[in-house]
């Protein structure tokens, strides 16, 4: 299907598609509905026209502050029927977070999800009065009662059903153009403010097409579940490449709840993080440790027979051996089976995961007990994805070959550098920020260091700017670290220390309910939290099991000493960004004496 502008896209498959489910959500008693395409181009021209009568003209900064919901791509759509553009924000953003954004991006009108989202943007209307006016997705909120201006959703699209609103969308339609600004996406902003990210509906329309070439074995029965923030990029562009495959989308409005909702809706696709795939590896892995005898025995042979047969042979390209491959049948039917089931993914057809460091050793654990992982590596700035495992050939400890049209070269201190007509149109209002964003030569800097196999395979090392040099001159890639530690079912989150340092440390946040069950099972008395993690008998549990995990480091890299903490590092906190990305500069000064006491002597 051609077009060239996400205005039309829905339109189109609409006329295609029909009666066909577009999109499945949840009704607020948390019963699955069902939306057809004819029906989601319905809400969309709906919504756009009452867009339009609400005074939204081409090119406008239209804000959408919430959770996923349908609601929320009936938004997205109907501002690209506009050619307004869409400006999303996390629905964890505090009020500093939105005021910066709706400061920087002149946002007149914001769409907001439930009460959470509209006290925080209540609050900041009151502060700008820039923001005009609020249309609320959640019909149970409970408004301000000096609050005048917000409209509910439903409310709201009544407003432009007429026929001067219906031809005003009709003739922007006609209009639109594929350099249209869709999206500005404002990074998390680990250091220094935030940059809102500008992409064109040319960016994502190139995006789809290169996934076609890419990933080659999807079709319109699948069903992919939206779980990730539609504020962040890879699940934005995944999202929108389903809706462009024709392929039903489930919207997971609670993130919480996303353990239940899957095993409900039973998904063939889903985009995620590696941290989902951690707790499931764990899961899986402690269920294997626990079993003994005749189980233990053909949960082990089971994931043995997989490796061998999926990436030995399958991703090589090559036959199995009969007596292999009848095991991996049986095994695929009755152990594997099982195993995705209680999970909620046994139908899969594959699942793209990105956005953090996968560990080699959970990836591998997945292929081999038949959950496909497609792991790939992109930024908002290159729309997603630049580069992704191919169906076969992957090599584990990449992140997959550099994607079809995509340009990557590695220039000073290992930065990979990437062109190409995914590559943003540049950072909002910032010239200066994007004159250091590219060569001379048109190459995005991605502040990502790596390197390229002879495959045009990129194996990423670590952010730039976090890259340590321990006080003896050795580099080391904290992340790295990190995600090898990370594995043990004890440990939640780590932050690596050693910039300047002359040994690594690590700060530990463990997994407080799994600890605390050890530390009954040992007898080791405690009162609260602190007192347990400061007990000098699960110090040395922790550290121990830290020990065998990086057996294959170099000594320079191993960490040294840990300090265990009483509590996690969080998003309010501002240790974290909205992504979940660790705010180095955050934990160094607020954990500056800790890290001290592991220096001294």
């Amino acid at each position: 299907m051609a077009y060239y502008h996400l205005g039309e896209l829905i339109h189109k498959q609409a006329l295609r598609l029909k009666y066909k489910t577009a999109l499945k959500y949840q009704s607020p008693a948390g019963e699955w509905l069902d939306l057809s395409w004819k029906s989601f181009s319905g809400k969309i021209m709906k919504a756009a026209q009452a867009m339009a009568e609400m005074g939204v003209q081409p090119h406008d900064n239209v804000g959408i502050y919430a959770q996923n919901m349908d609601k929320y791509l009936i938004t997205d759509f109907a501002a690209y029927a506009n050619r307004a553009v869409m400006v999303p924000m996390y629905a964890t953003s505090s009020p500093v977070q939105l005021s910066y954004i709706i400061n920087d991006a002149q946002i007149k009108l914001l769409f907001v999800g439930e009460q959470f989202q509209y006290n925080n943007a209540y609050k900041v209307q009151q502060e700008l009065p820039v923001l005009e006016r609020l249309i609320i997705f959640d019909s149970g909120v409970v408004l301000k009662p000096e609050d005048r201006t917000s409209v509910y959703f439903d409310d709201f699209i009544t407003t432009g059903d007429n026929s001067e609103s219906l031809a005003l969308v009709n003739s922007r339609l006609k209009q639109l153009s594929e350099s249209d600004l869709a999206t500005i996406i404002y990074t998390s902003g680990t250091t220094g403010e935030p940059k809102g990210v500008m992409l064109t509906h040319a960016n994502y329309i190139k995006a789809c097409y290169i996934h076609d070439i890419r990933i080659t074995n999807l079709s319109e029965k699948d069903l992919s579940m939206c779980f990730l923030p539609l504020t962040h990029i890879f699940e934005k562009a995944w999202t929108y490449y389903c809706l462009h495959k024709g392929i039903t989308v489930a919207v997971n409005r609670d993130p919480s709840e996303i353990r239940r909702t899957i095993r409900q809706v039973r998904p063939t696709l889903m985009s995620n993080v590696p941290r989902f795939w951690e707790k499931v590896y764990e899961g899986v892995k402690e269920n294997i440790d626990n079993a003994s005898g005749i189980t233990k025995w053909l949960f082990t042979d089971a994931v043995k027979t997989g490796k061998r047969h999926n990436l030995e042979y399958v991703n090589e390209g090559k036959r199995a051996p009969l007596g292999n491959r009848i095991k991996f049948f049986i095994y695929r039917h009755t152990v594997f089976f099982l195993i995705k089931r209680i999970v909620g993914i046994e139908r899969g057809n594959f699942f793209p995961v990105a956005g953090a460091p996968l560990s080699d050793t959970i990836n591998e654990f997945m292929q081999s007990i038949d959950v496909r992982i497609i792991y790939g590596y992109g930024l908002s700035e290159t729309t997603a994805t630049v580069s992704c495992f191919p169906a076969k050939g992957f090599r584990i400890g990449t992140v997959g070959k550099v994607m079809p049209d995509v340009e990557v070269k590695i220039g000073e201190n290992s930065e990979i550098l990437v062109k190409g007509e995914t590559v943003m149109a540049g950072y909002y209002k910032k010239p200066e920020a994007n004159e250091a964003a590219f060569t001379e030569d048109g190459y995005f800097r991605t502040g990502d260091a790596g390197s390229l196999t002879d495959n045009n395979e990129i194996i990423l090392t670590d952010r730039i700017k976090d890259l340590y040099k321990t006080s003896n001159g050795k580099y080391i890639a904290p992340q790295m670290i990190e995600t090898r530690i990370s594995e043990d079912k004890y440990i939640e989150q780590v932050a690596v220390i050693g910039d300047q340092r002359k040994f690594v440390s690590a700060l530990i946040v463990p997994n407080y309910d799994a600890l605390k069950a050890y530390a009954r099972e040992q007898q080791i008395a405690f009162e609260t939290t602190e007192g347990l993690v400061n007990d000098p008998r699960i110090h040395n549990f922790i550290f121990g099991r830290i020990e065998l995990l990086q057996s294959q480091f170099t000594s320079y890299e191993k960490v040294k000493k840990i300090t265990i903490l009483p509590e996690p590092f969080s998003v309010e906190s501002g240790e974290l960004t909205n992504t979940l990305k660790l705010r180095r500069k955050v934990i160094l000064e607020k954990y500056a004496g800790l890290i001290d006491q592991m220096y001294e002597g």
